[in-house]
């Protein structure tokens, strides 16, 4: 019997390279970094349309003592004619975590004349309880402001509807 050397492949070294995937941490921290600039990117530009409306009180009384000399006047400017709340329709939405409160302002506002004719929830975000209008009714949009202690006035944007005024309430009223 012979024995016959076996001769073997020369063993290879096992490499310690390799490619070692990012876990997904890393992945929705990247994503959401991304995310974060594309929403600042496409968020910025002009101004925003959004304008306060705050009340001013009158001084009642005179500043000057009465004179006996006799200063013209300009003619007074037209008046705009008065608002006229049970023409102008409104709805109501609730952008606040308070159950009913679209309701609740929705009844307000009908006893003091206002014509409302929906309420309901709003999604999306809102800085401040906000009366948004279309532009031909912008004074009964200031009005109804008035009325309801609000001091944020907007024109309306897409979905509104542009045949009303749309209320939007962050936060109880006052």
């Amino acid at each position: 019997m012979t024995m016959r050397s076996r001769r073997t492949a020369p063993q290879r070294t096992r490499s310690q390279r390799g490619a070692a995937l990012p876990s997904p941490v890393v992945m929705l921290s990247v994503i959401a970094v991304a995310m974060a600039g594309i929403a600042f990117v496409a968020t910025r530009g002009g101004e925003p349309t959004e304008r306060e409306v705050t009340t001013v009180a009158r001084d009642t009384t005179p500043s000057q003592s009465p004179s006996a000399s006799f200063s013209p006047t300009k003619d007074p400017k037209p008046q705009p004619p008065a608002v006229q709340r049970g023409k102008v329709y409104v709805e109501v939405y609730n952008n606040s975590g308070i159950t009913g409160l679209a309701g609740t302002v929705s009844q307000r506002a009908t006893g003091m004349g206002w014509k409302v004719v929906g309420a309901d929830n709003w999604y999306g975000t809102i800085p401040a309880t906000t009366v948004y209008y279309p532009a031909k009714l912008k004074p009964a949009a200031k009005q109804l402001a008035l009325d309801l202690g609000i001091k944020r006035t907007a024109p309306a944007v897409d979905p509104m509807r542009l045949d009303r005024l749309t209320v939007i309430l962050t936060a109880p009223l006052s």
